[in-house]
């Protein structure tokens, strides 16, 4: 594996993602709201996703939208939106199911369907991928040579921290340039910190909700500025959204999926006035048309 080489801090710019899904697709809530009753639930997506493009346009931010295909195909013109403002499309999964849940098979006919729909609704090549809840771990490594055969170019689907649910603790922390059987691909893990012999998570998400803005702010400046290399910052269009109906997951669950949702806004305003972000092809300095 190769990294991106150390970058001048000033020239350094991070990536802002958005995972686009609903407030009921979260793999949190799989027992409880079981795929075959996902159309029952009302949908809040497309005010909340909206939202953040403007947002995102009063900052003159373009952003990567990692896009559930279930998601896409009931909300087309969100999708042509999305791509109409200039934002990248890349995919999110069709199902949200984990990837070391699936046989490669099932991985594969996940990622045609789900990239078949973006790129019908889009009009535009989908070269990156993020994995449901990080479920690329060392149990489904495989995933990447699966995504080169597939043609893509770029995956986001690991978050190198200790985690009950997903993670691979000792791999590299910035973009590495990750060598299958079948060619090379960008991986591009979310962003931790290393603190008192532990790597702390800053990537957004549950732990923006958690953090104060300037904490994570002055992390992704460390990044920059000391190692010389670009951050990432996730989030849900569920996230900025306080008044989701809510289920009765028990107390970690819960504070997992609820916690801050009133803040995150506010928060995801002030670090997109105080650092610079782009979408996750040109942090990487790729192009949907090669």
């Amino acid at each position: 594996m190769t990294g991106l080489e150390p970058t001048q801090a000033s020239s350094i710019v991070n990536a802002m993602t958005v995972d686009v899904e609903e407030y009921f697709t979260i793999q949190a809530l799989d027992q409880l709201v079981p795929r075959g009753r996902w159309s029952y639930y009302p949908s809040r997506v497309d005010h909340q996703t909206r939202d953040l493009l403007d947002l995102f346009e009063q900052h003159n931010v373009r952003a990567t939208f990692f896009v559930l295909g279930w998601v896409a195909e009931r909300h087309p013109a969100l999708i042509r939106e999305i791509a109409a403002r200039g934002h990248e499309i890349a995919a999110h999964s069709y199902w949200h199911r984990l990837v070391f849940e699936l046989s490669r098979d099932e991985f594969k006919e996940d990622l045609r369907r789900v990239r078949g729909v973006l790129e019908d609704l889009g009009q535009t090549r989908v070269i990156g991928y993020r994995a449901p809840t990080y479920s690329v771990t060392k149990a489904s490594l495989w995933a990447h040579e699966i995504l080169v055969e597939e043609g893509f170019e770029y995956s986001s689907s690991i978050f190198p921290i200790v985690h009950d649910r997903y993670g691979i603790p000792d791999y590299s922390r910035h973009p590495t340039r990750v060598s299958t059987p079948s060619g090379p691909i960008w991986e591009f893990p979310l962003t931790t910190l290393p603190m008192i012999g532990a790597r702390f998570p800053v990537a957004g998400g549950g732990y923006m909700r958690l953090l104060p803005a300037r904490l994570i702010g002055w992390a992704l400046r460390r990044v920059n500025q000391v190692e010389g290399q670009p951050g990432i910052i996730y989030l849900h269009p569920w996230e900025i959204d306080p008044d989701i109906p809510r289920f009765r997951q028990g107390f970690l669950k819960d504070t997992r999926s609820y916690v801050g949702l009133r803040s995150l806004r506010s928060k995801l305003d002030e670090l997109l006035g105080t650092l610079p972000f782009s979408t996750v092809q040109e942090v990487l300095g790729l192009s949907a048309s090669n």
